[in-house]
């Protein structure tokens, strides 16, 4: 089957995979080839594709996927590979939110804060292959 990933920008991925699993709204879930269609709202997060042996990772920062006829296609505003993240400045991201959620003296927008950690956080498990 195939994955397109795509931003308003540039395809970031467009290649045949085995196995797609992502974030929904709703929670992960995985698509596998002769899939019943499908559209559903995506989650900031991380999209796995796995190809034969290797597993490719991207964050997806929210967006649609779409899968029909043995092609998925997802659009978001912003993705990026998981080979393409500066680790060091995702995890000053990372401490940056954490500290201003912390912080209870300051006047914190407390919701902006955790959609920054839940970006950080994604970044940091596409680039790393690991849990935040």
């Amino acid at each position: 089957m195939r994955l397109k990933l795509i931003t308003h920008d540039r395809i970031v991925f467009d290649e045949e995979v085995d196995e797609i699993y992502t974030r929904g709204v709703d929670g992960e879930f995985g698509i596998l080839q002769n899939h019943i269609p499908v559209m559903t709202a995506l989650d900031v997060g991380v999209t796995r594709a796995v190809q034969g042996e290797k597993l490719r990772l991207f964050t997806t920062m929210g967006g649609i996927l779409q899968f029909k006829d043995n092609e998925a296609i997802i659009l978001t505003d912003t993705a990026e590979t998981g080979d393409d993240i500066d680790i060091t400045r995702a995890k000053a991201a990372k401490e940056r939110a954490e500290a201003r959620l912390a912080d209870k003296t300051a006047e914190v927008d407390a919701q902006r804060a955790e959609a920054a950690l839940a970006r950080a956080k994604a970044r940091l498990k596409a680039a790393m292959n690991d849990d935040v």
